[in-house]
Order: structure tokens, then C-alpha cells, then sequence
């Protein structure tokens, strides 16, 4: 099966949204990370209903949830690539996965950072 180029615009857009849904999908569904960050985004949003912030709490938070979401699948995607490419352990492919983690790591404390900011006020 060959991969054939859509060049129609509108339906060309239509499958590019088609896949990244299907990614998204499989990403919730096969990745324990993807699962425990959706879980924790699924809580912080019913924390921010019960709490009542405010629209700029809420843009927030939705950049936090977007973030730590987005790099995770990032993450994800080089550890598949770098397994791909070198199933067995290799130092340079640990390497690479370890700097991949290391993103995710900052959008973390990004993302506590800013979940601190918005609900240590509203709970004290």
C-alpha cells in the first residue's frame, strides 16, 4: 500500500485531524504516562469547577493540561522510535531517552508550578 497525497485542501485537513485523533486515541489508551497525565488532568479540571477559578486560572490550567499532554506524546514517540531503531540497550539510545524524559520532567514542575499557584491559595 502506497501512500498517496491528498491535494484536495479541505479534505487533505479533514484526514491530518483525522490522524492526529487517532494518535490521541491510542496515546489514552496504550500509555500508562498518557493514562496517569489524562487521569490528573481529569481531576484538576473537576478541581477547577469545585474551586470556581477564574478565566485566567482556567487558561492556565488548560496550557498546563495541553503541555505536560503534548511533551508526553513527544516523549513517547522518540522512546518508540529509538526501540525501533536499537531494540537492545544501547548508551547513545539511553541517552536520547533520558533527554526525552528531561523535557517531560520541566513540563511537570512547569505544570505544579502552576497547579501551586492557582489552587494553594484557594485551599488556605
Amino acid at each position: 500500500m502506497e501512500f498517496q497525497k491528498d491535494n484536495s485542501f479541505f479534505s487533505g485537513r479533514l484526514k491530518s485531524v483525522s490522524f492526529a485523533v487517532k494518535g490521541a486515541v491510542k496515546l489514552i489508551t496504550t500509555e500508562d504516562s498518557i493514562k496517569m497525565q489524562f487521569s490528573i488532568a481529569i481531576l484538576m479540571t473537576i478541581a477547577g469547577f469545585y474551586f470556581s477559578i477564574s478565566a485566567i486560572e482556567w487558561l492556565f490550567q488548560i496550557f498546563a493540561i495541553g503541555l505536560i499532554m503534548s511533551i508526553e506524546g513527544l516523549n513517547t514517540a522518540v522512546e518508540k522510535i529509538a526501540d525501533f531503531i536499537h531494540p537492545e540497550y544501547h548508551e547513545k539510545i539511553g541517552f536520547i531517552k533520558d533527554i526525552s524524559a528531561g523535557a517531560v520532567f520541566f513540563a511537570a514542575i512547569t505544570d505544579i508550578a502552576i497547579g501551586l499557584i492557582i489552587y494553594v491559595p484557594k485551599i488556605f
